[in-house]
């Protein structure tokens, strides 16, 4: 009889005991690949898994349901699990639910369709969020003028956009690239295609590109965009109907006085920006700080900002790392001037020593977007023809979660903005 209790009591302990829950713990010194739990959190969602995003708990873990797929994901993909009872996942939400912690519990409800714009034959290393969402297996599907132009956006729920020139100006590169081959060839690309979607001119047809990815995010798209992607789209919104393009661009000179012409109604997140016209400087405006950078490598960070994860979850999602601290990385747009940046635009990452920003956030419409400066966050100069950065070597970058970040945090439910 006395075994027979044992035996039950045993049985019944194992049964209270069972594991329930796998907890991908997003810590520095737990994890070993921050950047591919991420890429499983995502693959579970289209397996239409539940999901939990625990902000600020452990760096930002992932709590998904324990199934042996799972684990096997996980082992095949080197990403560190620790597999959780049913008690002790209620203990970690008890202790993220108090009141006292700076710390919350996000479902992730589905898998957002990604779209990525991108010319047709560009290298995956040309684009950050391209070479990460490839390292981390999370599918996204390249898009570029005509897809956008016919409305193809409305299939997607979160766009990004990188080293683009939306102003029809060729990324600046004249001065130090006009008689290359792959200079020559890209701009008789680019006219040909504007011609074959009926435009007159290059910076018409991008100008349009521009309008509909706006459309896009006031229609409650997300987008996220790198580099000179950020400042170009916006001097392109401000720029509606006045030539800013210098013959050697377009054909013919650029309307007279065409700075006073700018309406910064139009643009998401900068005002008051004066455009650089010299058509040999490779800039677009004064809203990048690259000109005006004076750190040395060695001191060249930015911090996190830290928000309430449970008053503010969408700026605590998009921060979530397992450093405050991240090093920084050049661009053709490396920063943001603060002073050039609109008051309704939160920024939540900033370099205080140069008085630039470098990771911002704002609404527009029913959507949101997200700027960061810079062109790869493991190459802290990268130049046209250098090798492709090798994610084995940076499988904890905390720059590139930034940028995983904004890839989920599409699929959270959200909770109003307070800050």
């Amino acid at each position: 009889m006395y075994k027979s209790l044992v035996y039950i009591f045993m049985l019944l302990l194992s049964f209270t005991a069972k594991a329930s829950f796998i907890l991908l713990p997003m810590d520095e010194t737990t994890q070993q690949n921050h950047l591919k739990a991420y890429g499983i959190t995502y693959w579970c969602l289209s397996k239409d898994y539940k999901a939990s995003w625990l902000l600020n708990y452990r760096g930002g873990s992932f709590l998904l349901p324990d199934a042996e797929e799972i684990r096997k994901e996980c082992q095949i993909r080197g990403v560190s699990f620790e597999v959780l009872s049913d008690s002790e996942e209620a203990s970690i939400l008890n202790e993220i639910s108090s009141p006292s912690q700076n710390m919350e519990s996000v479902i992730l409800e589905k898998a957002p369709k990604i779209a990525v714009y991108t010319p047709k034959g560009k290298q995956p290393w040309d684009d950050a969020v391209t070479l990460v969402l490839t390292y981390a297996e999370i599918p996204f599907t390249p898009i570029y003028d005509e897809e956008v132009l016919s409305d193809q956006l409305l299939l997607y729920d979160w766009l990004h956009l990188h080293h683009e020139d939306f102003t029809g100006q060729y990324g600046k590169f004249y001065a130090a690239y006009k008689n290359t081959p792959w200079y020559i060839d890209q701009k008789k690309d680019a006219e040909a295609l504007a011609t074959k979607l009926g435009y007159n001119k290059v910076s018409q047809e991008k100008g349009a590109v521009a309008k509909k990815i706006r459309d896009f995010v006031i229609g409650g798209g997300f987008m996220f965009a790198m580099c000179s992607a950020t400042d170009s789209f916006d001097i392109a919104l401000a720029a509606d109907g006045v030539d800013i393009c210098e013959a050697m661009f377009d054909g013919d000179a650029s309307d007279s006085n065409y700075q006073a012409k700018l309406n910064f109604g139009n643009s998401f997140a900068f005002k008051d920006f004066t455009l650089e016209r010299r058509p040999e400087q490779y800039e677009f405006s004064d809203i990048d700080m690259t000109l005006k950078r004076k750190i040395p490598v060695e001191k060249d960070y930015f911090s996190l900002m830290e928000f309430s994860a449970k008053w503010d979850p969408i700026p605590s999602m998009l921060c979530q790392n397992h450093t405050q601290l991240v090093k920084g990385f050049m661009g053709q747009t490396t920063a943001f001037d603060s002073s050039l940046i609109k008051s309704n635009i939160l920024i939540m990452g900033s370099c205080e020593l140069n008085g630039e920003a470098r990771y911002i956030h704002g609404e527009k419409g029913k959507g949101m977007f997200t700027f960061f400066g810079g062109h790869d966050p493991e190459d802290f100069q990268h130049q046209v023809g250098d090798p492709p950065t090798v994610l084995d070597l940076h499988p904890n970058s905390p720059g590139y979660r930034l940028i995983l970040n904004n890839v989920l945090f599409p699929a959270a439910k959200k909770k109003k903005l307070k800050t």
